[in-house]
């Protein structure tokens, strides 16, 4: 008889592990609660995957045989020589001793983002910066690339993104009561597939079922349709991409000029709507932004604008934003318009009413599950004082000592001289990958853990191969996800790979501070540990979690839901005095007067009208005249499996589809189904076209993920022939206050590929060659 199915956790979902009768490993299967599975990682398990594993610590030659910072340029293209772990881990060791001591551990770079594995003790992205806190610190990274405006900008006026995200009302209070739900890019269920740290029951789909069949009615505002799929009518509201600013400035003029605006509840849980009213209403710049001045600029009709804030304004109303609006130049104002609407409009905290920000980007808005404690690996000290905001990550390589602004203060890039990254793939997430492939030239030594050979891997100078979740034993927990589950390991590990604590932990020894970074822990220690801490801080907050020996007996510990399901600011707007926000006033801020003493002129103190560095209303729409929308892919996570059989499915003869309107389409002579080529001034990259009539004319969509895989032609713009969008898009942050990413600010053009086609090369494993000189 094989043995019992185990239980393993991945970001997209929880699976079941069946083994054949000698005891492997055979197959994945949906977790059996889940009422909506993530099939992305039903082929963890396959040749495929396995194929593209990192088997043994790899040196690229030239930095092998002349040591750090020999042939930047040939990063992404030289061989690798495979070594020993004994030597592969000395050749660490020596290295970051060197950096330290000649330059400070301000030269040491290991902001290491990326979603890396689930698991709450071997995450990589934790791990590794404990490990370089240990040896006295490192520049690390501030806020993401998904909620890069939004993290600065929300503590500011409401609440941190954290907090906020966690205490969505539910979607079963949303069923009960909300009459009109109305979004701002959609409520897309292939993005909620995910969630930090693992899903366990999805529930989007059936929450926005239920909605629909008690009656709730629907409006999405978006250039795209099918980010909202409630299995009933959705009226679609076709905006410009990167103008949702100016509708939401409209709708809430609407309602100030119609006297609509809730006056009680801007008095009681608000300040500054009577320095922001002038501007709204056109007092101070003689421009009222009025239904007839935003339908010029976001292409909805004046009357519908206003006409929906009326519906708005009658009846119990849930407006909700997608992170992907922030995600722009000036990516501050459309959610600050967005909450200064549902100021206005005064049903914040009423069950079935106020904002989101937002349903559908990740499981968790909405979950009804219990909130309490996971396990979180204690990461020490930092002791250098040096971050970057994330998407920042070029400016600090090419312009080391310049000054940047950020959040109120003046900083200044540090000067890094060697990066240590660990779970996660900057080449899918930075933007302007033309400038990254330069930037990356800088450092003198580029240390990356993998599990597989991704673009990262294959431009490092040192590739240690890392486990994947399914060779380890670890905790899975998401924040409101109802189980937490006992991760156990389901193989041996693939080729040499070892877990990032192991890695870690050797490396320390050899400088002199294992002891700080193990604390004399293996790392079945560390999980007993964590989990009893976690237990014990969730049993103060109501929920009780079983010991751990129960726990991984059974294979999971389910909690029991909350008395009362979760209703967003509820109790602020109940008593505003005894629940006081964490803003500056405890209140709402229209008018953020912090905000207004930075003196930034990208980002005044109030939600406002600012014109993007390019858009479809500017004068670059002349030469590239649609806008590339470029969102989360529906067959993995970020780029992660995008060499598993699920997501090779999905291209376009071997290639990311585009979504292109028909008429846009027909005019450049394209079918469903060709090879195109997008285009603009900072590169250009290949992809297939997929025509649709559920995409705005003027707007196309790529989504991310595809393995970067430029030519090598030696160009510093070589053609990326695997359709990823970062290739084109523009790297300047959103304002001064967040330094935001801004992925979503990108005029293209296309054209139909009639010139042989190169092929597509991103999955494949680099060249291995025999030492050939000493070592360094």
């Amino acid at each position: 008889m094989p043995p019992a199915r185990t239980l393993t956790m991945a970001h997209w979902g929880t699976y079941e592990v069946e083994y054949d009768d000698r005891g492997a490993a055979a197959k994945l299967h949906p977790f059996a609660r889940d009422p909506d599975p993530s099939p992305i990682g039903l082929h963890m398990l396959s040749d495929e995957v396995t194929r593209l594993r990192v088997r043994r610590p790899s040196i690229r030659r030239s930095w092998l045989e002349h040591g750090p910072g020999a042939a930047p340029e040939a990063r992404g293209h030289e061989a690798f020589v495979e070594v020993p772990w004994d030597e592969a881990e000395e050749l660490v060791a020596r290295e970051l001793d060197r950096v330290r001591t000649a330059h400070g551990n301000r030269a040491i770079f290991g902001g290491s983002y990326g979603w890396s594995s689930a698991g709450r003790f071997h995450h990589a992205q934790s791990q590794v910066h404990r490990f370089l806190n240990s040896l006295g610190g490192y520049v690390r990274h501030q806020d993401s690339y998904s909620l890069g405006a939004a993290r600065v900008l929300m503590p500011h006026i409401v609440a941190s993104m954290e907090e906020l995200m966690a205490a969505h009302t539910s979607w079963d209070v949303l069923a009960r009561d909300c009459k009109l739900f109305v979004s701002f890019g959609g409520v897309p269920h292939k993005n909620a597939q995910i969630n930090a740290g693992g899903a366990t029951i999805h529930h989007v789909k059936a929450g926005l079922r239920a909605m629909h069949s008690a009656g709730a009615r629907f409006v999405n505002v978006t250039p795209t349709a099918d980010d909202l799929d409630t299995g009933g009518p959705v009226e679609w509201l076709a905006i410009r991409p990167n103008t949702d600013a100016a509708m939401l400035l409209a709708l809430a003029h609407t309602l100030v000029a119609e006297d609509l605006h809730d006056r009680a509840f801007l008095a009681r849980c608000t300040v500054g709507f009577d320095k922001f009213r002038p501007y709204l209403m056109g007092e101070t710049d003689g421009q009222p932004k009025d239904a007839a001045w935003a339908s010029a600029i976001c292409g909805i009709p004046a009357a519908r604008i206003v006409s929906l804030a009326r519906e708005m304004a009658a009846t119990r109303t849930m407006i909700t934003i997608g992170w992907s609006l922030q995600r722009s130049h000036h990516g501050e104002q459309p959610f600050w318009a967005l909450v200064t609407l549902a100021c206005l409009l005064g049903q914040i905290g009423l069950p079935g009413g106020g904002f989101g920000c937002g349903y559908g980007p990740v499981n968790l808005m909405g979950s009804g599950a219990a909130r309490h404690s996971g396990p979180t690996l204690p990461q020490g000290v930092n002791k250098v004082a040096d971050f970057i905001p994330v998407a920042r990550f070029c400016d600090m390589l090419l312009r080391p000592g310049d000054g940047f602004d950020y959040n109120g203060k003046r900083h200044a890039y540090p000067d890094i001289r060697l990066i240590y990254w660990a779970g996660g793939n900057p080449f899918h997430h930075h933007q302007d990958l033309n400038r990254l492939r330069q930037a990356w030239r800088k450092p003198e030594t580029i240390v990356v853990h993998e599990q597989f050979w991704t673009p990262a891997a294959h431009m490092a100078d040192i590739v240690l191969p890392a486990t994947t979740t399914l060779e380890r034993d670890d905790i899975g927990y998401g924040t409101r996800e109802p189980f937490m589950i006992a991760m156990k390991r389901a193989r041996p590990p693939v080729g040499e790979a070892r877990d990032d604590y192991t890695i870690f932990a050797g490396i320390a020894r050899r400088l002199g501070a294992g002891d700080a970074y193990t604390e004399g822990r293996d790392a079945g220690q560390w999980l007993r540990h964590l989990y009893e801490e976690a237990r014990q801080k969730s049993a103060r907050s109501g929920v009780a979690l079983p010991a751990f020996d129960d726990f991984w007996q059974i294979g999971l510990a389910e909690t029991a839901p909350p008395a009362e399901p979760p209703v967003m600011l509820a109790a602020f707007r109940g008593d505003p005095a005894a629940h006081p926000l964490k803003t500056p006033s405890g209140r709402i801020e229209i008018w953020s007067e912090k905000i207004a003493s930075f003196g930034y002129e990208d980002c005044p103190p109030h939600a406002c009208w600012l014109e993007p560095a390019e858009w479809l209303g500017s004068p670059q729409a002349a030469r590239y005249p649609l806008h590339m929308l470029s969102d989360q892919p529906a067959d993995k996570l970020h780029s992660q499996l995008d060499h598993s059989p699920h997501a090779r499915a999905t291209k376009v003869r071997g290639r990311q589809p585009a979504t292109i309107h028909p008429d846009d389409a027909a005019a450049r002579g394209i079918a469903d189904g060709d090879t195109i080529r997008i285009h603009n001034e900072r590169g250009a990259c290949l992809a297939g076209a997929r025509l649709s009539d559920r995409i705005r004319r003027g707007v196309i969509r790529l989504s991310t993920g595809a393995w970067f895989d430029p030519e090598q032609s030696g160009s510093n713009r070589p053609l990326e022939k695997h359709g990823n969008p970062n290739a084109l898009t523009l790297d300047i942050g959103a304002s001064k206050l967040s330094q935001g990413c801004i992925a979503q600010t990108c005029l293209v053009e296309i054209e139909r590929l009639d010139a042989p086609v190169p092929a597509v090369t991103a999955h494949r494993l680099p060249e291995f060659a025999p030492r050939s000189g000493a070592a360094s």
